[in-house]
This record gives C-alpha cells, sequence and structure tokens, in this order.
C-alpha cells in the first residue's frame, strides 16, 4: 500500500529534534519514499521546498493551477490519512527484552525460596503439543509490543529459538509484530542467572565455543551471555551481581561469536562484572554497574555501549514490600541494582559512550507494553531532556544495534516504521502511552488495541507520569 500522511507535526528521531509542520511523509510498500511540503491551507508551507527536490518534481505529486497561489499537492494512488494535528514519530525501538512471561508480579507476597523458573520452562517445552501452545503465547507478546508503539525489538534470552522462529514469520507476513533481533537461548552457567530456562549453561570454555555454534544454526542475530547474578537469584543481602561466569568462558563465548558474525550482549549487574565482560570481549552491557576510570577506558577500547534497563529494578527498589511482594533482600539488591544503572549511564552519558534504553520486559511490573514508562523513568533518574529521551530510544537505540541506516528515524529510503501520538512527547513523554496509530514496516496498524493491567498501570503511574 501507498500512503500519504497529511496535516501532522513529525519528530523525526534525530538528536537535535524539533517539530516540523508543512509536511507530508509519503511510504510505499516499507520504504518512506519521499517528505514534501503540505497543502496551500498549512501555513507553514509557503516558501518551503521539499527536502527532496522542488515542488512537483515527484511523480506521485500534481501542483495546484492557481496563479500565484501555494503548491497544493495530489497524491495519486497513495491513501490519504489525515492525521489532524497528531504527531508522526519513528517507533520506538527496546532494546533488552524477553518474551518468555508477561510481567504480572505473583499475586501473594512471596516467601524467600525464589521462583523455580526453570521447573517452569520445563513444562512450556515439554511435549509438542504445550510447546506449540507456549510459542502461540509468545508470538502474542509480540504482537502487544507493536500495539504499544514499539516497532523494533531485541530480544536477549528466550525459550529455545521461538523468538527467531516468530520474527521469521513476522517478515513472511504471517504474523503481525514488530521487526526482531533475535538472540534465542542465552549462555549461562550452573547456578547462573536464569540457567536452565532462557539460558543454557555451560562449564568450560569448550562447552561455550560448542553452544555459541549451536545457538548460530537457529539463526540468532545476536548472542547473550549471562555474566553475572540479578536481583531475583541473589542468595544474599548486597550481592544481586554477584561474578557468575568465568573469565575464560566470556572470552571463548565472545571470540567464538565474533568469528562467526555476532555482537555480543552481557546481563552484568556489578563492577567486577563490567570489568570482565569488556576485557573479554562484550560488545554491550546490559543493565550496568558503578563505573572506575579502568572501566570507562575499557567501554572506549571496545567500542561497546550500555543499555540502559530502569524498569525492572524500580518496583524493587521503590515500592513498599506489600506492593512489589518482595522480600526484605530483593527490595535491598533492588536499591543497588537500580543505583549502579543510573551510575553507569550517567558515566557512560559524561564521557560519550553511547546509552540505549531497554525494558527488560518479562520481569515482575515489566510488561508487553511498558516501555514508554522506560522513556519516563530515563528522562527522570538519569536527568536527561524529552527530546534526549525519544532520541536515545529511537534512531539511538537503532545505531547501537547496528540498524542505523534502516530505521529509526524519519528519512526518505528508510523502513517505514512509524507511530503517531495526540500529543507533543517532547512536552510530556507520557504522551506515548496511548498511541493512535502504528506502521511497522509499512504495515498500517489502526487505532492499535492490547489488554492492559489495570492493577500495574496503577501503580506504576505514580512514579512514570509527571
Amino acid at each position: 500500500m501507498k500512503y500519504a500522511f497529511t496535516n501532522g507535526i513529525i519528530l523525526d528521531g534525530t538528536r537535535d529534534m524539533e517539530p516540523i509542520r508543512g509536511k507530508v511523509v509519503l511510504t510505499d510498500g516499507d520504504r518512506i519514499v519521499d517528505i514534501v511540503p503540505g497543502s496551500q491551507d498549512t501555513p507553514d508551507v509557503q516558501g518551503t521546498p521539499s527536502t527532496q527536490g522542488e515542488p512537483g518534481e515527484s511523480s506521485a505529486l500534481g501542483t495546484s493551477d492557481v496563479p500565484g497561489a501555494p503548491d497544493t499537492f495530489t497524491f495519486d494512488g497513495y491513501e490519504t490519512i489525515d492525521l489532524g494535528g497528531a504527531y508522526l514519530l519513528p517507533g520506538l525501538i527496546d532494546l533488552h527484552v524477553h518474551l518468555a512471561l508477561n510481567g504480572r508480579p505473583p499475586k501473594e507476597k512471596k516467601s524467600t525460596k525464589p521462583v523455580n523458573y526453570e521447573k517452569r520452562y520445563k513444562l512450556l517445552t515439554g511435549n509438542p503439543v504445550v510447546r506449540a501452545a507456549a510459542k502461540h503465547l509468545v508470538a502474542s507478546y509480540a504482537k502487544t509490543e507493536v500495539m504499544s508503539g514499539v516497532t523494533t525489538i531485541r530480544t536477549v534470552g528466550g525459550v529455545l529459538d521461538f523468538d527467531a522462529q516468530i520474527r521469521d514469520e513476522i517478515n513472511a507476513g504471517k504474523r503481525i509484530g514488530p521487526r526482531i533481533i533475535a538472540s534465542n537461548t542465552g549462555i549461562s552457567v550452573p547456578g547462573g542467572h536464569f540457567a536452565g530456562s532462557i539460558a543454557t549453561a555451560v562449564s568450560t570454555p569448550e562447552e561455550a565455543r560448542t553452544l555459541v555454534r549451536e545457538i548460530s544454526k537457529s539463526a540468532p542475530d545476536l548472542i547473550k551471555l549471562m555474566v553475572t547474578g540479578g536481583v531475583m537469584d541473589a542468595d544474599e543481602e548486597g550481592m544481586p551481581g554477584k561474578l557468575k561466569m568465568a573469565p575464560e568462558i566470556v572470552k571463548a563465548a565472545c571470540d567464538e561469536a565474533h568469528k562467526l558474525g555476532y555482537t555480543v550482549a552481557a546481563h552484568v549487574e556489578s563492577s567486577e562484572g563490567i570489568r570482565v565482560a569488556l576485557e573479554n570481549g562484550v560488545d554491550t552491557i546490559e543493565h550496568g554497574a558503578r563505573l572506575t576510570d579502568e572501566m570507562i577506558n575499557l567501554f572506549k577500547e571496545r567500542k561497546a555501549a550500555d543499555i540502559c534497563t530502569l524498569s525492572p529494578a524500580i518496583p524493587y527498589a521503590e515500592f513498599p514490600l506489600e506492593e512489589s511482594r518482595a522480600t526484605p533482600t530483593s527490595k535491598k539488591n533492588g536499591e543497588i541494582v537500580l543505583n549502579g544503572i543510573i551510575e553507569c549511564a550517567k558515566a557512560c552519558i559524561e564521557n560519550d559512550i553511547p546509552v540505549g534504553l531497554g525494558s527488560d520486559v518479562s520481569c515482575p511490573f515489566v510488561v508487553h507494553y511498558n516501555f514508554w514508562r522506560e522513556l519516563c523513568f530515563f528522562s527522570k533518574y538519569i536527568g536527561r531532556s524529552a527530546t534526549e529521551t525519544l532520541h536515545r530510544a529511537t534512531l539511538g537505540n537503532a545505531e547501537i544495534a547496528g540498524i542505523g541506516e534502516e530505521t529509526g528515524s524519519i528519512e526518505v529510503g528508510k523502513c517505514a516504521d512509524l507511530i503517531v501520538v495526540k500529543e507533543n512527547p517532547l512536552d510530556d513523554l507520557s504522551a506515548l502511552r496511548n498511541v493512535t496509530m502504528v506502521m511497522a514496516q509499512g504495515r498500517l496498524i489502526r487505532n492499535p488495541k492490547f489488554k492492559r493491567m489495570p492493577d500495574i498501570d496503577e501503580k506504576l503511574d505514580r512514579l512514570a507520569m509527571k
């Protein structure tokens, strides 16, 4: 289909973006094919040339025959979509997603016994019938992502190779969903983060190399390592990011992945973990912790990026125990991790190290329509403007993921990944909560709908909304 988006205000995703009025965005199939001046009843158009040449040069356009009138365009062969003054911007890009669960926390306050994710995983994948149902559920979570305005996700640990399968089915037009950059199953160690569920454990460097080769057969886009522990699996207070993966295993996995052409993302929630990960070849630090000058230099030497994920730590750290349903130990560890993530992101920004945004969806209280809140949290906790935050969640994230030439901004030639919201997110990022239209790889979704969780929304909105 060919569409002409008229009467909208464009936020193009670039670093210093400002509202652009009086322009029409033309899409054909999955591409943005032109950006041209609007009609003569749009005051900003007068005297404004097209970004792609003089008015009338595009074969899609015709000009007014009224003497002395500003150029007026018709769009032969295009379906005109009048945005009515709404805001048109690039689809959001979430760089840290797990499609395995829906993010709903436990119904009752938890005991000190942790959730047995390995047992749950075996139930989901134990027989073909349940496995098919599990894949259908995972695909439904991907659909919720795109319905909420996230047109690209980067999955970093999932059920078997479901993420790549669903990616290919979306690309083939068989399912509705976002662009998926998939890691499939992650790599952990015995007793490590999510070992036996969304990550497979290895004990030696050779096992790590073998597993990377095995994962490569499932056609992933990157490799994910679980270098440290986390809040949910910490066995003592004050140690949420204990180093689990030996440096030689990290190096073996990274060397093999790089040899095969993959980048490597690493779950890291301690300073020691960051040092080990960067020294041994990791490309992105997921989450983060306090940095030393040595670690900042390692980031720069590796040309690595930090993926800031505030959403999973905030409920543990900020909610009272009766709301988070966490243990006192988890609350304390959540505070440690949250402070580390904040300090890491701030230090990276100050040192011109790329910082991306990820929601860590599937963790308790992090639902699949939650990414807009991650932007609100980033602006609030990291202290960045709405303009910078939106840029990082669009073109900035695209560049970190290696797809900056394909998506992340509204530019001619790029993929038609677009969303529409009624209010200006540069004034208030919570405007992204209600997306009225989504275009993902050229596929238009009008009035996107998904099921919300009001009880979770009410708690989180107290922190995310202005």
